[in-house]
């Protein structure tokens, strides 16, 4: 079992002893995830820690959006359920980067693109390839696509 998975599974148990509901149900999901992800496909195999840290990439954007549709609904309990989910999960994620990083980074990105005569808005692609290893589970993908947008515009 790989050190991510194995954590989450040490964390589901002491939140059961503790009779902790909401991070019980939130990692129970989070693994449940997992183990389909897991078994997706012609054979079973065991995911690695990146792969395990893109489930729970995964999960906690679906809780993002579940509770940004919750709170347009004006279901504002299930909304704050839903955040309150994506708070647990947001434990095992590695520190999102700030705007102003992000910026930094995403500036460099479309100086190296233009350097290899990459420009205007067809550049995104270049620049996205440039950017999205340097930020990989650092920063969503919406909000890396938005901060190159901006770059290439100005």
């Amino acid at each position: 079992m790989t050190t991510l998975k194995s954590k989450l599974q040490e964390d589901l148990n002491s939140a059961i002893k503790e009779r902790d509901e909401l991070r019980s149900s939130t990692l129970r999901l989070t693994l449940s995830a997992i183990t389909n992800e897991e078994v997706a496909g012609k054979q079973k195999r065991e995911l690695s820690d990146d792969e395990v840290l893109k489930v729970i990439t995964k999960e906690a954007k679906k809780r993002r959006e579940a509770a940004d549709a919750f709170a347009q609904g004006g279901r504002a309990e299930q909304a704050e359920r839903e955040k309150a989910e994506g708070v647990v999960l947001a434990a095992y994620l590695p520190k999102q980067l700030s705007d102003e990083e992000l910026d930094g980074i995403v500036a460099q990105a479309v100086q190296e693109a233009r350097a290899a005569g990459a420009e205007g808005p067809r550049a995104i692609g270049q620049v996205m390839k440039i950017v999205n290893p340097k930020v990989a589970g650092q920063a969503e993908g919406g909000r890396v696509a938005a901060a190159v947008k901006k770059h290439l515009a100005g």
